[in-house]
């Protein structure tokens, strides 16, 4: 059976995948070589030939960071290890007697070009003694470059929190073995600069989390019309421009056909087709095979009544922005078709108290709760993004360009994702593609991007897929 490299393991499923490996006769110390071996790989490119200073800690995560340290001196390059504590697992004094080159005693005044970071790694649960936290803030200072071997030290590996306050920033985190959920969640995600995997033979682990990765399209067949490619309903409301932004993002994430319900044509552009009239009366198509609903809907009376309209078409919904809420059990008590439903914070918040949870834990198990209480696949969307499926389902988006913070942009993610539902993709692989296309057209854009210019880098995004 074939490793897993977009697995997400929490620390208890990496002990036990570790210890599967063991079991099957491979030696603790030859995973810290493999592991060791492959981090070495990425310090040494950083490096340059310039000085490296390798931190070590008492367990295993220092153990690896002896191997990384005698990697480099095989190869010539200048390396020495400040050791915060004797080594204190077998592995870990294997390692350290394995080095032949420099030790040095924590109050060294090291200095140099790259602190390889190995004083804790992903099963620390308490935050850094005061020694330690001085230790590593003085080494961090006193380099041009940081790396962080499986987890930045002073972070929680399952929640992404940071344990300590102030703790540096690194240029490269190297994740050993699987990724960790604090590679993927904020406000630890945003302190480790670029992610890389070294990979040691883990297999597949049952109800892991995965990392988003790029999806794979087909063009349209030969024979194909625009409804059989999915005709998308968009309804808007009080402010028209929410539902613009979607349906241009729908236009170019593959729906065949984007028509808009509102109350007026006003600045629509020509290719899309608008709808006025009141909703009951229009939103009549039986070819529709998705409908989306809440950017700019609104929040009164009005907005409740369309709502209603919307969720009563049996197709796949999309409701977003206000539309959430709006959303309650009561909302969606006669869907039998999927739903979708992409909240920032706030709005994650409201749909948690509509669905009597406690907001406990972290983004992945709010998440994933919210999924499971709610029947809706669920899309956390924000600087971290946490994509929750009913059945157990879930997937971290890698981070986006910061640039994505802006007004209108969470309407293109919305019109990606409804868009995808409309060609018929299954709803918790509707959500990927989209925050997918939404992050690779932010990384098309000019920095400080309007959400128009987004939506009109969707299908560029989409290109990529092909």
């Amino acid at each position: 059976m074939a490793s897993s490299p977009d697995q997400i393991l929490t620390v208890d499923q990496m002990r036990a995948a570790e210890q599967a490996l063991i079991d099957g006769g491979t030696s603790v110390d030859a995973l810290m070589q493999t592991a060791g071996r492959g981090a070495a790989e990425w310090v040494w490119r950083m490096a340059a030939g310039g000085r490296v200073t390798v931190l070590c800690g008492p367990g295993n995560n220092g153990g690896d960071g002896y191997v990384i340290a005698e990697t480099i001196r095989e190869r010539g390059g200048q390396v020495a290890v400040i050791a915060a504590a004797q080594p204190k697992t077998d592995a870990a004094r294997g390692a350290r007697a394995l080095f032949r080159g420099e030790v040095l005693l924590p109050d060294t005044a090291a200095h140099g070009d790259v602190l390889v970071d190995c004083l804790f790694g992903s099963g620390l649960v308490r935050p850094l003694s005061g020694d330690h936290y001085a230790l590593l803030s003085r080494l961090a200072a006193s380099h041009r470059h940081r790396v962080a071997v499986d987890l930045p030290s002073g972070i929680a590996s399952d929640s992404g929190l940071l344990l300590n306050d102030g703790l540096p920033f690194y240029d490269l985190t190297v994740a050993l073995g699987a990724w960790k959920y604090a590679h993927f969640l904020m406000p630890a995600a945003a302190r480790m600069g670029a992610v890389r995997l070294v990979g040691i033979g883990v297999r597949p682990v049952a109800g892991a989390g995965q990392s988003l990765s790029r999806p794979a399209f087909e063009p349209p067949s030969a024979d194909a019309h625009k409804y059989r490619r999915g005709l998308l309903a968009v309804v808007g409301g009080a402010m028209p421009g929410a539902a613009l932004l979607a349906a241009r993002a729908a236009q170019g994430a593959g729906a065949g056909y984007v028509k808009l319900f509102a109350e007026s044509a006003t600045g629509a552009p020509c290719d899309l087709v608008v709808e006025t009239g009141h909703l009951s009366e229009v939103l009549t198509d039986d070819r529709n095979t998705a409908i989306l609903a809440g950017p700019g809907l609104g929040r009164g009376a009005e907005a409740r009544e369309r709502l209603a309209i919307a969720l009563a078409d049996a197709v796949p919904a999309g409701p977003d922005a206000d539309a959430l809420g709006l959303l309650g059990e009561r909302q969606l008590a006669e869907r039998d078709a999927p739903v979708v439903a992409t909240p920032h914070e706030g709005e994650l918040i409201a749909l948690e108290r509509s669905f009597d949870l406690d907001g406990v834990g972290t983004k992945v198990e709010r998440a994933a709760a919210l999924a499971v209480a709610s029947g809706m696949v669920i899309v956390a969307k924000g600087p971290d993004t946490v994509i929750a499926a009913p059945d157990g389902r879930l997937v971290c988006a890698p981070r986006a360009p910061s640039w994505l913070s802006t007004a209108g942009t969470g309407d293109v993610l919305a019109g990606a994702i409804a868009s995808r539902l409309a060609t018929g993709d299954e709803a918790f692989a509707a959500a990927c593609t989209g925050v997918w296309l939404h992050t690779q057209a932010a990384r098309l854009c000019h920095p400080a991007f309007t959400a128009g210019e987004l939506a009109r880098a969707i299908p560029q995004a989409l290109a990529a897929c092909l």
